[in-house]
């Protein structure tokens, strides 16, 4: 037994050991070891401002506070500081939301103790401590069992696997052990706890999910981008500081006019207009029932190329459903969700009822009265029907209300006087039951292996045993869990024990699976048409793993299904071969994730399971169900569904596609202006445009431009059709498929509307400076009206407003007397003023071409990952 210093609570300061912070992680999940240890919020702004995005911002901050335009740079510091809130409040907000929808842990846990019954804080769990459970509890440490009396284990959340788990003890046998984190569904028992923190099952899982997220593939390409954009912009400033100190301009005012251009070439609003976007997709995403824990990840569903998924609980509903029925007279179907009542039961297309099918009748009757489970309607707070006891019972007691069954008064009609409950190595159950006539009923339930045995079990012919067996073999290689069921009235005085289970009629068999969501067919279909690959792994068997993709469209065939003990010989070929992974351990499942990512995929993990926690937290994004999932899979996963449901994924990708759309349209509309500023003072200069810009016209141009106009590109809406579309290939660049081509193209066509206006106000004597000033703002507006997803809507209203006041302040830098000395404009005729408004409709009508252009053959469609 533990002594008195084993058994002290541990200290609940900061300063938590290793091993402790990690035994409190096993038992309550990641969240209790954050309460004890709160985040700094120093270090949560820490986090924000050393994004590549803001590394970028501060860079161009730098340079403007270098060319002494502190309005300039105080809008881009405010730029940070919004940025940075943003992500902070949207980082606690979520936090604070999943620990709301915490509901797996285990607060206290009853142990014998010198002799007495003690409630104690499961973290204070010991080994050598005798533990207690009954229904309901769950097990707080890995334990083995000494006691038992009908003990079933729920291990789904580490296992995968659907149904409970009996644990006996057995005589000569090495006794069970009981997993930390599984729940008792039925019984009672004792056990010595043998591991505990990260010694146990629960914790070695939980060790596997301590690792730092990477950053997103967004993340990746705007760090890859900001450096070539950096070397880029350097070069073609040293190009133009060189051909003006040339032509014999002041040193002064061409280092500014460099610096000028290279805050011009940044475009310093990305990190706004990537927010924005990122936190409409998490505002959008709220509204769905979906909590982002991590900003970025709603853009990385627009990357994913694969998409894993967890069974139980996902993919399917987490309850098990009698869905076939069989008795010597014929077949029936049950229809139905959940644990609620049948929907119907149906015998050749048509609908059942008790007088059309007394066969059925009997069959459920029997099931009901071998059964110990019972069903818990639905409360206020719940809408759903539970199952208080062994699932795969309640399934038989849900299918027998349909029919119109009621437990209660059958077993009031025939109450039990006798069982001999069910153990592993007999599979199967029986009771006794006395008859309102006088007599005994016996019945008696379990595999067919078990039951469907002539001259021993059963005393029903020998081919009708042969049609159950291949019929059950059938079933069972369709992913069904099948029981059959036997029963017989015998008088009292004949019924010693040794005899109940012999001279059985065989009443009939029962098919019982966990169904797949209703929503899930649709929602993987939608996925594959977005050229996303689906995978299903669990930790279930084979065959149900096998059935329940099939019914999914997951696999066609078998040879596309590999196990666990395949992939620990090695004999399963290269683990990305496969698209259903069955009876796997939570170790593997983290392998397959990696082996897809070193493939080059982008993979998104969905899974509810104590065991998918180190594949969710190591998958490029991980998705957790906010009801069922336990708190280790929440924690690890960069986004929760708070209703379960996986559509909502599908909607999430859609989003995270609109935000990489319109990260790509801002990049081009800003790229765009950026390069026709340096083409224009490149070019300009060999046309007679000594001096084709100021270094405050630049800026001022820059900060219009790509200020609330570039912003408000991020809010732009989903095109059409994007889900449609092939994923994107996860090694593209951010400027790939076609992306920088047009920038040049666009680039060249403001330039040489630019160049044209401003070489013939010089050759007519016009202010041709002030000219190429408006002109070449103006036309960037044109663009960025231009660049939205639905041109002929008001959809982004911010966008109309942003253009339109920007277009006005650049008209003001003509016309107001402050803003022209500021500038160092001229005062415009209205007819010149006019033509340079006019040049919004270019840069509009080339953004259009260009766009129905791109349409016509589009880059991102080439290369695409296909679903395989």
């Amino acid at each position: 037994m533990p002594t008195e210093q084993q058994r002290a609570a541990p200290d609940a300061t900061p300063g938590l050991s290793e091993h402790e912070a990690t035994r409190r992680l096993a038992v309550h999940g990641p969240n209790v070891i954050a309460a004890r240890q709160p985040t700094p919020w120093w270090r949560r702004v820490w986090w924000q401002i050393r994004d590549p995005l803001i590394v970028v911002l501060l860079a161009a901050a730098a340079l403007t506070l270098a060319t002494g335009d502190l309005a300039d740079a105080a809008v881009i510091i405010l730029v940070i500081t919004v940025n940075t809130t943003a992500g902070y409040i949207q980082e606690v907000k979520a936090e604070h939301a999943v620990a709301a929808l915490s509901a797996m842990s285990a607060p206290a846990a009853r142990v014998l103790r010198g002799g007495a019954d003690r409630s104690v804080a499961a973290s204070d769990v010991v080994p050598g401590d005798l533990i207690l459970l009954a229904e309901g509890d769950i097990v707080p440490a890995d334990a083995r069992v000494v006691e038992a009396v009908r003990l079933l284990a729920d291990e789904s959340s580490l296992t995968g696997e659907s149904a409970p788990v009996a644990k006996e003890v057995g005589e000569g046998s090495q006794p069970p052990l009981l997993a930390a984190g599984t729940v008792v569904v039925r019984g009672r028992g004792r056990a010595v706890v043998t591991a505990t923190g990260s010694d146990s099952t629960l914790g070695r899982i939980a060790t596997m999910v301590t690792r730092a997220p990477g950053p997103t593939p967004l993340q990746q390409r705007l760090a890859a981008f900001g450096r070539l954009l950096a070397a880029v912009t350097v070069a073609l400033c040293a190009v133009v500081l060189a051909l003006g100190l040339v032509r014999g301009q002041p040193v002064e005012l061409m280092v500014v006019a460099a610096i000028s251009l290279a805050v011009a070439a940044v475009p310093e609003s990305l990190p706004a207009a990537v927010t924005l976007s990122l936190a409409l997709g998490a505002r959008r995403m709220a509204a769905r029932h979906a909590i982002v824990r991590r900003l970025p990840a709603v853009e990385t569903l627009g990357s994913v190329t694969v998409l894993a998924s967890d069974k139980t609980g996902t993919l399917t509903e987490g309850r098990m459903l009698a869905e076939r029925l069989w008795t010597p007279t014929g077949r029936a179907t049950v229809t139905g969700s959940g644990y609620a009542p049948a929907d119907r039961l149906e015998r050749a297309g048509s609908t059942v009822s008790p007088e059309d099918a007394p066969d059925l009748v009997a069959l459920l009757e029997a099931a009901v009265l071998c059964n110990d489970a019972a069903l818990q309607p639905p409360d206020q707070g719940d809408s759903a029907w539970r199952a208080l006891g062994d699932p795969t019972e309640a399934a038989l007691l849900a299918a027998a209300a349909g029919l119109g069954l009621d437990k209660t008064a059958i077993d009031r009609r025939l109450p039990r006087i006798q069982e001999v409950p069910f153990d592993r190595r007999r599979k199967r159950m029986t009771t006794i039951h006395r008859l309102p006539a006088g007599g005994l009923r016996v019945v008696c339930k379990g595999a067919p292996e078990s039951v469907l045995r002539p001259d021993e079990v059963l005393s029903t012919d020998a081919a009708l045993c042969e049609r159950a067996v291949a019929l059950a073999d059938e079933w069972s290689a369709e992913g069904y869990r099948v029981l059959a069921i036997a029963s017989a009235d015998i008088p009292e005085q004949e019924a010693p024990r040794e005899r109940w289970e012999s001279q059985l009629s065989l009443v009939g068999l029962v098919g019982i699976l966990d169904p797949p969501r209703e929503a899930s067919r649709a929602t993987l279909a939608t996925c594959r048409e977005a050229g996303i690959t689906p995978l299903l792994i669990t930790g279930d068997h084979p065959l149900t793993a096998t059935a329940v993709a099939r019914r999914l469209g997951i696999v066609a065939d078998a040879d596309q299904v590999t196990t666990g003990e395949r992939l620990r010989e090695g004999s399963s070929g290269q683990l990305t071969g496969s698209r259903v992974y069955a009876r796997t351990s939570p170790e593997q499942k983290l392998d397959i994730i990696r082996a897809w990512h070193t493939a080059g995929h982008v993979v998104a993990m969905t899974g509810d399971g104590v065991n998918d926690g180190p594949a969710l937290r190591h998958a490029d994004i991980g998705v957790a169900m906010g009801r069922r999932g336990t708190e280790v899979a929440r924690q690890a996963a960069d986004l929760v569904l708070a209703d379960d449901n996986l559509a909502t994924v599908v909607s999430a990708v859609e989003e995270g596609r609109r935000i990489y759309a319109n990260v790509r349209r801002y990049l081009l509309y800003a790229l765009t202006g950026g390069t026709a500023e340096i083409l224009v003072m490149l070019i300009g200069p060999f046309m007679g445009l000594a001096l084709p810009l100021l270094p405050a016209q630049i800026l001022w141009i820059n900060l219009l431009t790509h200020g609330l106009p570039g912003v408000a590109l991020g809010a732009e809406p989903v095109e059409p059709g994007v889900m449609r579309r092939p994923a994107r290939p996860p090694e593209q660049s951010v400027l790939g498929a076609g992306l920088w081509p047009r920038i040049l193209a666009m680039g060249v066509v403001v330039t040489a509307g630019t160049l044209a206006v401003g070489v013939w106000a010089q050759l007519t004597g016009r202010p041709w400076q002030s000219l190429v000033f408006l002109v070449l703002g103006a036309t960037q507006l044109g663009v960025a009206l231009g660049s939205r997803s639905r041109p002929r809507s008001l959809a982004n209203p911010f966008l109309l407003a942003a253009v339109a006041a920007a277009l006005a302040l650049q008209v003001a830098g003509i016309l107001l007397p402050p803003l022209r000395s500021l500038l160092g404009t001229e005062p415009l005729a209205w007819p010149d003023l006019a033509l340079g408004l006019a040049s919004v409709c270019w840069g509009y009508l080339a953004m259009r071409v260009q766009s129905r252009f791109f349409r016509a053959a589009p880059a991102d469609q080439r290369g695409g990952l296909q679903s395989r």
